[in-house]
């Protein structure tokens, strides 16, 4: 369809690794189990820092080097702080739904603007970003057989996706714990996988950039699409612990990663092995509470 690389590295992209997150949130609203795709959402933006970021860093220090992903991060912390304010009063309704989906759109429309702006020249990568998705872009690839795989994937991802519900809320049932809990502990880890595996190999073919940058894009994903789905299928109100506990640690690791990117003495930010560890205790912490909390209920 002669896209650019760049629109595909922000959107198709971006879109790919939240999909998992975005169908088990739906399917889960849409019979009346909110509670574990807000637990998804919430849960894949931590899994995605403490657990993903901290592992790959731990396996290859991850250098932030472009400008672009040194824009993203204040719109991250943004996003984050605009969610909480949306959350303060317990509940997630359609006109919250309404204001996260929109905000969705005019940030990706923003940043493809910018981002053809920013084009030195006629012939020219826009940044950094579009030149390491456009080595990424199978170039072989026969149409049919993209519109094949593509078919097979969206058929998996929704009959796989159907199965996660289905166990999550028996899984809940059986132990006696929230749907709220599964989300944001099996499901979270679960659809995460997928920002692991990209980060991973983004990082060890030195994109670092990629890297990171899949990081933030899929937080944003997760809070401006994912948690706005429960507010539009099955709008209601949300249990305390979302805010008090779980929203929390979102906004603190989104903080602290900021924090580990500014305050690194170097001309080449890194995060390495040390913020790593720091990262992945924070994330075996979290779970320690949750398992606490629970058998305590």
């Amino acid at each position: 369809m002669k896209v650019s690389p760049l629109i595909i590295g922000l959107v198709i992209m971006g879109f790919g690794t939240s999909a998992p997150e975005m169908m088990v949130s739906s399917l889960a609203a849409l019979e009346g189990s909110p509670g574990i795709g807000i637990g998804n959402a919430i849960g894949s933006n931590i899994a995605n820092i403490a657990l993903v970021l901290g592992a790959t860093a731990l396996i290859l220090p991850i250098t932030i080097r472009s400008e672009l992903l040194r824009r993203e991060f204040p719109i991250l912390l943004v996003v984050t702080a605009a969610s909480g304010l949306m959350l303060i009063d317990y509940s997630l309704d359609r006109l919250d739904g309404i204001i996260l989906l929109s905000s969705l759109f005019l940030l990706m429309g923003w940043l493809i603007q910018n981002g053809a702006e920013g084009s030195p020249a006629e012939n020219t990568p826009n940044a950094p970003l579009e030149a390491a998705v456009s080595d990424e872009i199978p170039q072989q690839l026969a149409l049919k057989s993209a519109l094949l795989w593509t078919f097979t994937g969206l058929v998996v991802l929704l009959l796989s996706s159907r199965l996660i519900v289905w166990a999550a809320v028996e899984i809940a049932y059986a132990f006696e714990v929230s749907e709220l809990v599964i989300g944001l502990t099996i499901i979270a880890i679960g659809t995460s996988l997928p920002e692991l595996a990209a980060s991973i190999t983004a990082a060890k073919k030195g994109e670092h950039d990629m890297a990171i940058g899949n990081i933030i894009g899929s937080n944003l994903f997760n809070i401006l699409a994912v948690l706005s789905l429960p507010g539009l299928i099955d709008p209601g109100p949300i249990e305390a612990a979302v805010l008090s506990r779980d929203y929390l640690v979102m906004a603190g690791l989104t903080v602290l990663l900021f924090l580990m990117s500014i305050l690194i003495k170097s001309e080449k930010r890194s995060i390495g092995r040390i913020e790593g560890v720091i990262l992945l205790g924070c994330f075996l912490g979290y779970l320690g509470v949750l398992y606490q909390q629970t058998l305590q209920l």
